[in-house]
């Protein structure tokens, strides 16, 4: 079915129950960027009938996580719109007055069965499958025990025979028989309503024209089309999205502790990269292009890119891309982002912050590095004499006490300690002792830092160390490998 309504309106709907599951972010991510490239709205509704699944400041952290990726919706609980609440649990009497009229209109009916006799309904494994007992009550007997006050809840009436099908903008046409749906509960005891019919009647109202999801619901679509056709409103399109997957056999799980959008941004990962990661979780630009802002991601995104296989979660992939955008950042938003890392390392505050920050900008990919990267700052105790050994370079201990000496030497003369002259000072001294410049410099960075991987060379540590402590260690190396 068709949607002829003029403007695009989408939606993110989701429960506050903690953190916000990448798979959550990238439906709000397609949602907004659908709605923007074709000049519609992206509405943000809190789906919070749940209460035992509640969780107390997630709210804020979804208001959070949207502003923090750049995500801004048109109408929302916080930013109003002329079609709220837009928390469901504000909503009851929609709801009920809804799903009263669809008792009327023959969808749903009046369910009086107590707990014990649904569990009467179960097998063996404690599956059970609801036997429409109650649609076959008469009107009178409904009406009698409604009047008594008995507890009920209005379960969908679903055929018993024949099937439903729509088309699915992602996966095509999509039929599911009637059998294998349940007549679910629609309206609770408590007298809120279940996802299943508040999302029916919160989108048609709402006017949202694409419902954009997991595919997970590809199954269920079926029972929200016989709500919709019971109370003769139009369908929305319907786009379903593919799982993301952590490797080939499981799912990216919220309930599993799976990654988090809090959780990456915690690790170090910058926002944008994410966002723009997430963004390829399932749909390919035309141009195969995989480093795009989010102007870019406005201007490009397209139903049509979307695919059906699922998106593997590929980490590896995230760190390339936010080593690129932390490459690109000037040096003021890069101090902002790594000082509270910079802070976690144990030599924060002893050495020039904005030389450390130079030397890690173009070095790390994600900001949770830092510390590790820079540990080689603090003091440490005598060097492994097997650290020297470099076939590549063509060093080992042996060499390594010959050249240190020498080094010592030249860079206790050196008056400017800065990169470039002390570089030039080292190939200088290799020049005139016949040796290679990779052996100058390679047994020099290890005798400065005791690591064989450093956030820069032999020069521009020695620069940040400065020439009190640089001397120092040098003379130390020297006179452990005398002593070896």
């Amino acid at each position: 079915m068709q949607d002829n309504r003029t403007t695009v309106r989408t939606r993110f709907a989701p429960s506050p129950t903690g953190y916000m599951h990448i798979g959550n972010l990238r439906t709000a991510l397609y949602g907004y960027l659908f709605a923007k490239k074709e000049g519609g709205k992206f509405v943000l509704r809190l789906e919070d009938t749940d209460s035992k699944r509640y969780v107390a400041g997630a709210v804020q952290i979804i208001y959070d996580t949207l502003k923090d990726a750049g995500i801004v919706y048109d109408e929302g609980p916080d930013v109003g719109g002329e079609f709220g609440p837009y928390i469901q649990s504000e909503r009851a009497d929609i709801y009920r007055k809804y799903a009263e009229e669809l008792v009327r209109r023959g969808g749903a009916y009046y369910c009086f069965c107590d707990k014990e006799r649904l569990e009467s309904l179960k097998d063996e494994n404690g599956v059970g499958r609801y036997d429409k007992h109650c649609l076959h009550l008469s009107a009178e007997e409904v009406a009698r025990r409604l009047a008594a006050g008995e507890p009920y809840v209005i379960r969908q009436n679903v055929p018993e025979e024949g099937s439903g099908t729509y088309e699915d903008l992602v996966y095509g046409t999509v039929t599911v028989d009637f059998k294998d749906i349940e007549d679910g509960i629609l309206l609770k005891s408590d007298g809120m309503p279940t996802y299943n019919f508040a999302n029916v009647v919160d989108d048609h109202l709402m006017g949202i024209t694409h419902v954009i999801r997991g595919s997970e619901y590809l199954s269920s679509t079926p029972k929200y089309n016989l709500m919709y056709d019971a109370f003769g409103w139009e369908r929305p399109q319907y786009v379903h999205l593919p799982p993301i997957m952590k490797n080939a056999h499981e799912k990216l799980s919220k309930r599993n502790g799976d990654a988090s959008y809090q959780d990456l941004v915690a690790k170090g990962y910058i926002p944008q990269a994410i966002v723009n990661y997430i963004a390829l979780l399932g749909w390919n630009p035309k141009d195969n292009r995989e480093k795009m802002s989010l102007a870019e991601l406005e201007e490009s995104f397209s139903l049509a890119g979307l695919n059906k296989s699922p998106a593997i979660f590929d980490e590896p992939k995230l760190r390339w891309l936010s080593g690129e955008y932390i490459k690109e950042m000037s040096d003021e938003a890069f101090a902002a982002c790594a000082r509270p890392f910079l802070e976690k390392s144990k030599v924060y505050g002893k050495y020039d912050e904005a030389k450390v920050l130079r030397l890690l900008k173009t070095r790390v990919e994600i900001l949770s590095e830092i510390p590790e990267k820079i540990d080689f700052l603090e003091e440490f105790g005598e060097i492994d004499p097997a650290l020297y050994n470099n076939k590549k370079m063509k060093t080992d201990a042996s060499v390594a006490a010959q050249v240190l000496p020498a080094a010592l030497q030249a860079l206790s003369a050196a008056e400017c300690f800065e990169n470039a002259p002390l570089y030039e000072a080292m190939v200088a001294l290799a020049a005139q002792n016949g040796w290679k410049n990779g052996q100058v410099l390679w047994c020099v960075r290890i005798a400065l830092t005791g690591r064989e991987s450093t956030p820069g060379g032999a020069s521009e540590m020695a620069e940040l160390l400065g020439k009190e402590r640089c001397i120092r260690r040098l003379q130390q190396a020297a006179d452990a490998l005398n002593r070896a």
